[in-house]
């Protein structure tokens, strides 16, 4: 065979080769681009103080070339669907952890920068300047405790029921103990009171001042609490006690059973007139007195 062909044939092969070899390292070198373009990490929306509750408004996902160490990086598989179960998962690492320090808006969130609720120093990092924490159980029946996250703010209310044969329309009464209290943990693991009866199958950490803290204890051993969720708006008008945050509770009114109820009065037996007995008058006349009966 002549040499040039066999230099051809040798030059058509390592040809190939090479051309093979192009093929097979092309589709590495996309998926590396892309999953480096497709690389999130969660930021702050907003400038955010120390012992912000992190909520989903204050957070989003923004691209970068490559995530530091310590950063809260995106899924590449949930780029394309914000609903996915991986997404969720990677958001609910910093929903309703603390911050430990100020994060500038659009500044990564990082994992040493927050803690969670269950972890040792949660509470310090929290809660206000001169503020307590106390964990209430609540009536899952009327709390609605699974629409509650970190950062709302409630109302506690009270609701009794008295024995002794009191009148139905006054057997039952709620009224609110406390306003405006921030929710600093919902079903916290290391925050269930041993005390928690079948009755109330939740727990809540709120945050109060010491004179809301005795009213809620007190509230807690004379019936059942539950929450109701106040518009993040309507702490605006709310007249401040110990620290921003905690409200005063003034000119609250109760609700009595006859109240929601007119026809508890219709179930009330007839009242019965009881005849009173009057006392005789006496009547004197110069030395002699008459007892006169009245009529």
């Amino acid at each position: 065979m002549p040499a040039k062909t066999i230099l051809t044939a040798l030059f058509l092969i390592s040809l190939g080769v090479a051309a093979i070899v192009c093929l097979n390292a092309l589709p590495q070198r996309l998926n590396a681009d892309s999953v480096t373009a497709r690389e999130e990490i969660l930021i702050a929306t907003t400038a955010l103080p120390p012992g912000t509750l992190l909520r989903a408004k204050d957070v989003a996902w923004q691209p970068i070339g490559m995530a530091e160490p310590g950063q809260i990086s995106r899924p590449p598989g949930a780029a394309n669907n914000r609903n996915s179960e991986f997404d969720q998962q990677a958001r609910s690492e910093v929903y309703g952890a603390a911050l430990r320090v100020a994060v500038t808006a659009a500044e990564a969130i990082r994992r040493d920068a927050i803690v969670k609720p269950g972890d040792r120093d949660f509470l310090q990092v929290v809660l206000s300047s001169g503020a307590r924490a106390i964990v209430i159980p609540v009536a899952t029946g009327g709390s609605g405790t699974g629409l509650l996250y970190p950062g709302d703010r409630v109302d506690v209310i009270l609701t009794q029921t008295f024995k002794n044969d009191p009148p139905l329309t006054r057997r039952s009464v709620s009224e609110t103990v406390v306003e405006s209290l921030r929710v600093l943990a919902v079903d916290a693991a290391d925050a269930k009171p041993p005390s928690v009866s079948n009755g109330f199958g939740r727990t809540v950490t709120l945050e109060v001042t010491p004179e809301q803290a005795e009213k809620i204890s007190v509230a807690t051993e004379l019936g059942k609490l539950s929450l109701t969720l106040r518009s993040l708006n309507s702490t605006n008008s709310i007249a401040w006690s110990v620290a921003p945050g905690l409200a005063k509770t003034e000119g609250v009114k109760p609700t009595w059973a006859g109240d929601v109820s007119p026809a508890l009065a219709d179930a009330m037996p007839p009242h019965k007139a009881v005849a009173v007995e009057k006392p005789a008058v006496e009547v004197i006349h110069g030395t002699k007195s008459v007892a006169v009966k009245p009529q």
